[in-house]
């Protein structure tokens, strides 16, 4: 029999970067089908996923695989085999939720097979005396149909569930106040290490700046020490030259010497300041690298940082809205509480005159 498709959900398909090992490509452009297929040849589960006429991710669950929920909407796994970790960006909660259960079965239905392998493994050791064609007919039968699995999960796991939700309804409004400090905190975070890469970012352009403004200075000076020297060899041609013809006088021979050399010291000078010039060109491909990637982190940051605010200004905005209405509340507390004065001061004023009647 092939391959049995068990379970499917839409999702962004991710596969970590194998050069940086941190950051992810996308493997989809567009939310395809991820499922949950059980190969009944093998007695395997594996996740599956076609994108166009490609497979884009082809994972055997191990019992050793471990899918971890790394945000609300997003969780992924490590595949050794594959050599490759595998990210799930899904529309909603409910639907990561739903992947990580059906993951966690399976993974224990995985388990379960390699057990069941091991002892029939054991059975069909020479120590003991069964007769390989019931162990065939048993291998046979286990291999066409998959450990059975409640999809929705276990009366237990639907009772866990309901406690779970209970208890989230209980703690909404401790999360509701706590979220604006904990917006703020992460704000703070996010805008310091914002502030340190922009500054990094701003000191890696000056310094490219900087190095290109000195290579084309040192290419001027070499330019200039180039024709200067070309220069220095001509008058020596010459002098050479004019040394041919005025060879009979020795004070002139001996002047000309002496130029000369002097003239070659220069020249030697010359060509050893060129050559320091040329071992001072730095590195320009490290530092655009290094701006490339501060920039890369710069936008990450600044993404988080507007989700941050978002948040911020919900729980500013139920902050605000609480407190106007105890504001409200207090105002017309403050009200009645002069009403009775009021009422008070009269009752004490009419009493004193009863009083003073009385006497009369």
């Amino acid at each position: 029999m092939g391959e049995q498709p068990i379970f499917s959900l839409k999702a962004h398909v991710f596969q970590i970067d194998p050069a940086t090992k941190r950051n992810w490509i996308p493997a989809s452009k567009h939310a395809v089908t991820v499922s949950f297929f059980f190969d009944a040849g093998r007695s395997v589960y594996r996740i599956i996923s076609v994108g166009g006429t490609k497979a884009i991710i082809n994972s055997t669950i191990t019992p050793n695989m471990t899918f971890t929920k790394t945000s609300q909407k997003f969780g992924q796994w490590a595949d050794s085999r594959a050599n490759t970790v595998y990210g799930l960006g899904f529309a909603t909660e409910q639907q990561l939720q739903q992947f990580s259960e059906q993951f966690k079965e399976f993974k224990e239905a995985a388990q379960l097979v390699r057990d069941k392998s091991q002892e029939k493994f054991e059975l069909l050791s020479p120590g003991l005396n069964i007769s390989s064609p019931q162990v065939n007919t048993v291998l046979s039968e286990d291999r066409q149909s998959p450990p059975l699995l409640g999809v929705n999960g276990s009366s237990e796991d639907k009772l866990f569930r309901s406690k779970s939700a209970d208890m989230e309804e209980s703690t909404e409004k401790e999360q509701m106040r706590k979220m604006l400090s904990e917006g703020s905190i992460c704000q703070r975070n996010s805008d310091a290490e914002l502030f340190s890469l922009r500054d990094s970012n701003t000191k890696l352009v000056a310094a490219l700046h900087e190095a290109n403004s000195s290579i084309d200075q040192w290419k001027k000076l070499l330019a200039e020490y180039q024709e200067e020297t070309d220069r220095l060899r001509e008058q020596v041609a010459e002098l050479e030259a004019q040394s041919g013809v005025s060879a009979s006088s020795e004070t002139g021979s001996e002047e000309l010497t002496q130029t000369v050399a002097e003239m070659e010291a220069l020249i030697r000078a010359k060509d050893e300041e060129i050559k320091i010039l040329r071992s001072k060109k730095p590195d320009l491909s490290e530092m655009e690298k290094e701006r490339e990637e501060a920039c890369q982190r710069i936008q990450d940051l600044e993404v988080m940082n507007s989700e941050l605010d978002k948040r911020v200004r919900t729980a500013e905005s139920a902050l605000a809205s609480s407190q106007d209405a105890r504001s409200r509340a207090e105002s017309t507390v403050q009200k009645v509480i002069e009403t009775l004065d009021v009422k008070i001061y009269d009752l004490s004023h009419l009493r004193q005159n009863l009083a003073e009647l009385l006497e009369k």
